[in-house]
């Protein structure tokens, strides 16, 4: 009667399969004739205010019972169920519409309450609840059945851009009333299409100190567990393990894809589902092409020491506001970079440094023997004692001269991107260039890296650092964590570009340069430019050796991340401790 014939059999059984799903464990009494007489008093007490408690049924608000809810459109406002309930400790008045749950006290609480006392109406939109379950008491080391208590539902709360857990219990004792209740909401829920049901989870390890793994357990498992999202949960054991297993897995199975680890993890399964797009819409990544967007959206659990992509896409880098932007299906789309050499894609990324951001990775990365901390304040300190210029020419197209291409595209006057005239060029000598397709948010710069673009305005951020001194250039780095503008430097220029094409024109090994100042630099060191002539980048955390001209294309809304656009990063500002 109070069941739609449409739906599924998962949704029809829901009740009977939710019954181990929340509960209360209640230690067994101790032996004790007196204490098991006052037990049983307090029992039989309990179950006469319960049955006054719950004499209500709840009603159906439909002109025919017998249709189920398929068959007749809702208005939102119009009540699909009504019964009574205690929250907290006050008996209320609850009625459920497609779009809201909604409480009102039923007054008078007792004869002598206050009858002309305003009623308070409370409500939860059900677009922010993620789960509806039965709660049961049970005796300590029961593991089935139980005293029913009612039913909670679970809301995603917002403070700030923190998103938190928080339920709401509606109790009664009725089964029947419970059951009815429980069937409707999930009815409704179930109709969120954006909400994922089944993720494959790539985990990291090494990440958080080695917890990542205990991270996800302790914090975002229950939490997809209790939204009853079914993770396959890899944990990768190399570098590239997620790339290959994303090039060969069915992704048909899966409602989105989840990484829990740093930005170069992150790096690696965005790059990953971008180049199966690629590859299962046949595209020819061995020449410049225009690419498809990624089939599944990526949510990210921070796990990391700077966290930039998720801190962009949460405001944050908390565990639990991620997994609930995950529950919740909210999707962002994100601008991507691809990344090509003679014609050839090396990688899809969201941002890029060359220079002194290449030198200092790549430095750190020779240094993998050390704790990472260590690593990277080594790395930073060595690079900045051996400050050096790369002679280089920046070729870019701002985002004017991009619509004047697609004009001309359009009028069947242009030609390939990379042969158009609209590209300005600089000759000279940069400390380091940054290339960012998003803000790139984090603790040491709250206000983002590149706070001039955003998540996905079809347009990069171009940052050129031109040659200047050395404490000018660490003025510059610290103005990243104040409020201060760092940009604001005779020797700095930033652009709004939509490609950008850089050319190193220095032959010699930037390492010889160290060797020469330091004579006891120490054997470990391998010099940044090889033997073979490559020029390290420093690439979402991952260094890659190009060898020569590196043209890099914004594509806009390529991907799509669980999580909002943020103005800025909600992390205490930190200062390092090196500089």
């Amino acid at each position: 009667m109070f069941e739609s014939p449409c739906k599924s059999i998962d949704v029809l059984n829901a009740w009977s399969e939710s019954q181990e799903e929340l509960r209360e464990t209640q230690p067994v009494s101790p032996r004790g004739t007196r204490k098991r007489v006052k037990a049983k008093k307090k029992k039989r007490k309990q179950q006469q205010q319960n049955e006054k408690r719950s004499v209500s049924a709840p009603q159906l608000c439909t002109d025919d019972a017998d249709k189920g809810r398929t068959e007749k459109k809702y208005r939102p406002d119009e009540p699909i169920v009504r019964g009574i309930f205690q929250i907290g400790k006050k008996s209320h008045d609850v009625v459920l519409t497609e779009t809201r749950v909604t409480w009102t006290p039923i007054q008078p609480e007792t004869p002598t309450a206050d009858r002309d006392v305003k009623k308070q109406e409370e409500y939860v939109e059900l677009k922010d609840v993620f789960a509806v379950k039965v709660k049961r008491r049970r005796s300590a080391g029961q593991q089935t059945g139980g005293t029913l208590l009612g039913i909670t539902l679970f809301q995603c709360k917002k403070k700030g851009v923190k998103l938190k857990e928080h339920a709401i219990h509606l109790s009664n004792l009725s089964a029947d009333h419970c059951e009815i209740w429980f069937k409707s909401l999930k009815e409704i829920l179930s109709g969120f299409k954006y909400r994922p049901k089944s993720l494959k989870v790539f985990v990291n390890p090494i990440s958080h100190k080695k917890e990542a793994y205990q991270l996800y357990l302790d914090e975002v498992a229950p939490l997809f567990k209790l939204a009853d999202i079914e993770a396959d949960v890899t944990i990768t054991k190399r570098k590239g393990h997620a790339l290959s297993i994303l090039k060969d897995c069915s992704l048909e199975d899966y409602d989105g894809v989840v990484c829990v680890g740093g930005d170069g993890s992150v790096a690696e399964v965005a790059h990953g589902l971008l180049l199966r797009a690629q590859m299962d819409a046949g595209r020819d990544t061995d020449s410049i092409f225009t690419p498809v967007q990624a089939a599944l959206p990526l949510g990210i659990i921070p796990a990391g020491s700077t966290d930039v992509v998720a801190c962009s896409v949460h405001g944050i880098r908390r565990a639990v506001t991620a997994a609930l932007h995950i529950i919740m299906g909210h999707h962002q789309p994100v601008d991507v970079c691809s990344f090509s050499s003679m014609g050839r894609l090396l990688r899809f990324g969201f941002s890029a440094m060359f220079g002194f951001g290449g030198r200092t990775l790549a430095l750190a990365e020779r240094h993998r023997w050390m704790p990472p901390s260590q690593r990277r304040e080594f790395a930073l300190i060595k690079t900045l004692a051996n400050l050096k210029p790369e002679d280089c020419e920046l070729s870019f197209i701002t985002s004017r001269g991009a619509e004047d291409q697609t004009k001309a595209e359009r009028n069947g006057d242009g030609g390939d991107i990379c042969e158009d005239g609209s590209w300005q060029t600089r000759q000279g000598l940069y400390l380091n260039i940054s290339i960012m397709a998003i803000p790139c948010l984090c603790s040491m710069a709250p206000r983002g890296l590149a706070p001039t673009t955003r998540l996905n305005n079809g347009s990069m951020a171009l940052i050129a650092v031109g040659n200047t001194s050395r404490s000018e250039f660490i003025k510059h780095l610290k103005r990243y964590s104040s409020t201060n503008n760092q940009f604001g430097f005779s020797f700095i220029e930033t652009h709004t570009v939509k490609a950008v094409k850089l050319r190193p024109r220095s032959q010699g090994s930037w390492a010889d340069d160290i060797s020469e100042e330091n004579e006891e630099c120490e054997s470990k060191m391998v010099p940044m430019i090889s033997s073979e002539g490559t020029y390290p980048w420093n690439i979402d955390g991952h260094l890659l050796e190009v060898p020569s001209e590196l043209l890099i294309r914004v594509h806009p809304q390529l991907l799509t991340l669980f999580g909002a656009d943020m103005e800025e990063a909600e992390e205490a500002p930190v200062k390092c401790s090196c500089i």
